[in-house]
């Protein structure tokens, strides 16, 4: 059976303990038209023992036969059978400013029913932007973080080994289409917010003294607009620089997130729990059917006959009590729960039903 474990990430509340260090607004925003691009490409690994695209796989065959076409030699794909070979979708990230001649990473993800791209050989692809551009070309070994071994029946697969990465093995071709911002910035909230929104304008204004209108302004929870100072119009990128260690006291809601399939529960400090009294038991019903076999006396009339026994049982446990009081923290309820014995699963229980009952303070998220 899975075990469960949880999780409980407790940051300091700010009346508890140690003031809370400031975020550097670079953590807390993006820069408006300095952003990634996605890249895609079609191609074909090769070198795999036997664990390639089967037959029934057309594309793959299809592919290999064009690639030898281009290379003088004509292969009817039809008659064509290749184990080593398989078609995959190739992916990487375009970062911004990216030069023609730099690296990137790229993955590499089986298409057909090929078993395991371990030890395969990705063969030149071009990777392409949403505008139909080639912006990086990418070849190289392939690098699974699994592995396949065995056969039928008696296998054994760990992690994906159908998905493997090229590190560095994408060429930069193009630059990125990204433009150096000279205007006025655009900061966008990686969490839209407006308490954040209001103290970043604030935090940008009292570095940068403005002799007339402030320089920042709040737009909305997830924009903020800075005009670039005149003593720095011919140096934008190191307005920008400074720009991104203006410290900032970012405000992040109450929230606690559960996820139920591996019972890992993250909390913040500063959630905090109306009086409640929390009741949890659990009832456990057990229905278990044996067989006995009956068998006759010897020189009898009577029959061997299999003869079912059924067993119920019921077991209740006791109700565990938990009372939280006036202003209790999620510290103080995780370690009241943690006390009675509780589970990561009867946490989770607890935790939805405290949120319905309106004594959570926070958000309740379940991933």
């Amino acid at each position: 059976m899975k075990r469960l474990i949880a999780i409980c990430v407790l940051l300091v509340t700010p009346g508890t303990g140690p003031a809370r260090a400031a975020t550097r607004l670079k953590e807390l925003v993006a820069l408006g038209g300095v952003r990634d691009n996605q890249l895609i490409g079609y191609g074909l690994v090769v070198g795999l023992a036997g664990t390639g695209d089967r037959q029934q796989t057309i594309f793959s065959a299809q592919s290999l036969a064009n690639l030898l076409e281009r290379m003088g030699l004509t292969v009817n794909a039809t008659t064509m059978t290749v184990k080593n070979t398989a078609a995959v979708m190739v992916t990487a990230t375009l970062p911004p400013f990216a030069q023609p001649g730099s690296r990137i990473d790229a993955t590499a993800a089986a298409m057909g029913d090929a078993q395991n791209l371990q030890g395969g050989i990705l063969l030149l692809t071009a990777l392409r932007g949403g505008d139909g551009q080639i912006y990086a070309v990418v070849q190289g070994p392939v690098v699974t973080g699994g592995f396949a071994a065995g056969k039928t029946g008696t296998s054994q697969t760990v992690n994906h080994p159908t998905v493997g990465r090229v590190p560095s093995g994408a060429i930069v071709e193009i630059a990125a289409p990204s433009l150096v911002p000279k205007g006025p910035l655009q900061l966008q909230l990686r969490y839209a917010d407006f308490t954040t929104s209001a103290r970043i304008a604030e935090a940008v204004n009292k570095r940068f003294v403005s002799t007339g209108a402030p320089l920042a302004k709040a737009e909305n929870s997830a924009l903020v607009t800075v005009a670039i100072p005149p003593e720095y119009s011919s140096r934008s990128i190191e307005f920008i620089s400074e720009l991104e260690k203006v410290p900032v006291d970012a405000d992040r809601p109450a929230r606690v997130v559960v996820n139920e399939r591996t019972g890992t529960i993250v909390m913040g400090g500063d959630v905090r729990i109306s009086p409640v009294a929390i009741m949890h038991g659990n009832l456990t019903l057990s229905v278990q059917t044996n067989y006995a076999v009956s068998q006759p006396a010897p020189f009898s009339q009577g029959k061997t006959e299999v003869v079912p026994q059924v067993t119920v049982g019921a077991k209740e446990e006791k109700a565990r009590n938990v009372v939280l009081k006036e202003g209790a923290t999620i510290e103080e309820l995780v370690r009241a729960l943690n006390a009675i014995g509780s589970t990561p699963r009867d946490i989770i229980a607890i935790l939805q039903n405290l949120r319905a009952a309106g004594a959570l303070e926070a958000e309740l998220d379940v991933i």
